[in-house]
Order: structure tokens, then C-alpha cells, then sequence
């Protein structure tokens, strides 16, 4: 995988978990699904893919151990052990980003002289004439960038899917610090739609 696609998943990451511990109405919007014949309260034991698909080019990346002590803390605090060897349940991250196109109406800008609007692009008609009262709106395309989290957790056993929790939300150029905390609050987020509630209190890692 080239640099730039490494680049495109780590962002992916970073933007959703931000996305999510902002918690704000243009957040990302959390979901999950679930295998319903499967009975979570059988599971005592968990572990994680090797690779994980956040790992890249032979080594762990922060986002990797970020997403792997927040997800340990969830599912310990819902009375799951991490083992290394034969565990019942796998976890698995991912991240990626999509570029989407958006269409909308919007007013444009720029009074001219009578009635009616111009975009930019219609500044020449300024001060010569001017559009009809009924005029249709400005129809835009603006294009943006789309990031997805996704855990998967995997019954090791059947070698089977049986709970995907997912973040999508829309990506910004503003800068994400204090990172940790952020992946900390998205996968609470993701994993408060988990089949098994929590039993004991956080633990610090």
C-alpha cells in the first residue's frame, strides 16, 4: 500500500474519532449490526487480528494500539478477558475515506440591479439587466470527504462476522489533537450499541 493510501486511513481514523467525541448535531452518525442468532453472554475470551486492518506495512501503528486499548477497556468492562491464545471472539478495525458530491439549492450571491440573484459566475450581467421574480435558485455540486470507522468482531471459532459497530462522518481540514482521548470517546460511542452492557467500571490503561 502506497504512502498516500496509508495517509488516506490514518486521517479516516482521526477525523471520525473527533467527529464522535464532539458529539455535536453535524457529528457522525453511529450504527451497528449484529448476527441476532447469536447469544453474546457465551463469550468470555477475546483477542485481535493480526494484521489489524489499521497495521500497515509490517508494524502497529498509534491509531492500531489507540483503537485496541479503548476497545480491551470496553469489552473487559462487559466481562471479557484478552487472552493470546484461542480467543472466542477476534476484533478488527478499519478505516477509509470517500470523496462524495453533495447537490443543493442555495441562494446566490451578489445583488444586481432589479430583481434577482447572481452567483459570481453571473456578475457580467451586473447593472445590464436583471433575471425574472421567479428566477430558480443556484444548483450547486460541492464535493467533500466522507470517513468511516468500522469495528468488526469475529467469532473466532466459526471464522464468522458477528457484530460490526461503524462511525461515519464528514471529514475537515481542522486539525485533530489530543488524539487518544478522542478514539477513546468513538469507540465508547460505538461500542454503547453492543449487544452485552458494561458490568464493572472503566479501567485506565
Amino acid at each position: 500500500m502506497n504512502s498516500q493510501a496509508i495517509r488516506h486511513v490514518f486521517v479516516a481514523v482521526l477525523a471520525v474519532a473527533a467527529l464522535v467525541a464532539a458529539g455535536c448535531a453535524s457529528g457522525p452518525r453511529v450504527r451497528a449490526e449484529r448476527d441476532k442468532t447469536v447469544d453474546f453472554s457465551q463469550y468470555q475470551t477475546f483477542g485481535f487480528v493480526s494484521p489489524l486492518g489499521t497495521d500497515r506495512e509490517g508494524y502497529q501503528t498509534m491509531v492500531s494500539q489507540y483503537l485496541k486499548a479503548a476497545t480491551q477497556r470496553e469489552l473487559e468492562g462487559r466481562g471479557l478477558r484478552l487472552v493470546e491464545n484461542s480467543p472466542q471472539l477476534l476484533v478488527n478495525f478499519s478505516g477509509r475515506l470517500n470523496d462524495r458530491l453533495l447537490a443543493r439549492a442555495a441562494p446566490e450571491t451578489g445583488l444586481v440591479v432589479g430583481v434577482g440573484v447572481a452567483h459570481d459566475y453571473y456578475r457580467y450581467r451586473t447593472g445590464f439587466y436583471t433575471t425574472w421574480p421567479l428566477y430558480p435558485m443556484d444548483s450547486r455540486v460541492d464535493t467533500y470527504r466522507e470517513g468511516t470507522l468500522n469495528i468488526d468482531v469475529i467469532d473466532a471459532a466459526r471464522k464468522q462476522m458477528v457484530w460490526e459497530g461503524v462511525a461515519v462522518g464528514r471529514v475537515t481540514e481542522k486539525t485533530m489533537d489530543n488524539l487518544k482521548p478522542k478514539i477513546d470517546e468513538a469507540v465508547t460511542a460505538i461500542f454503547a450499541k453492543y449487544p452485552v452492557s458494561r458490568r464493572v467500571e472503566d479501567r485506565k490503561y
